[in-house]
């Protein structure tokens, strides 16, 4: 047997964020995983990057959606994606907001911080993904 059949290929962690906890729980959750994993200190500004894109996706989720949002995170070795489930099944898209517009711009930011994103319906909403390469890895 080769000794690579026992190694870690992926770990990752999952949370549900109620409405009423707001997304500053998210924000701090997904940081103390960004500690865990070295990205806060190896990489500080893709794990900006990472708590910006949780608190888009949550707002989006609580405001949108009016849901819960199910926040996992799972880091493969090569890329961390975040993804947000809802109840919502209306897909997001980036779109233009005016210079005085107080909302519309966070799928534009995760567009702008993501290596790359994606969204997906299924039977009860949808999960928006986003994956982070840490700085030095391909596609970063």
């Amino acid at each position: 047997m080769d000794h690579r059949d026992n190694a870690l290929r992926a770990m990752g962690w999952a949370r549900t964020l109620p409405v009423s906890s707001g997304v500053r729980a998210g924000r701090a959750w997904a940081r103390r995983h960004l500690d865990a994993l070295g990205w806060t200190v190896h990489a500080p500004e893709t794990a900006d990057a990472v708590v910006l894109t949780v608190s888009e996706l949550i707002t989006n989720a609580h405001i949108h959606a009016r849901s819960d949002a199910d926040l996992v995170l799972t880091w493969d070795g090569s890329c961390l994606y975040v993804s947000v489930h809802d109840d919502s099944p209306q897909l997001p898209r980036p779109r233009e907001a005016g210079p005085e517009a107080t909302s519309g711009r966070g799928m534009r930011l995760v567009d702008a911080l993501a290596d790359a994103w994606q969204s997906r319906p299924d039977t009860r909403g949808k999960t928006v993904t986003a994956c982070f390469h840490p700085p030095g890895r391909p596609g970063h």
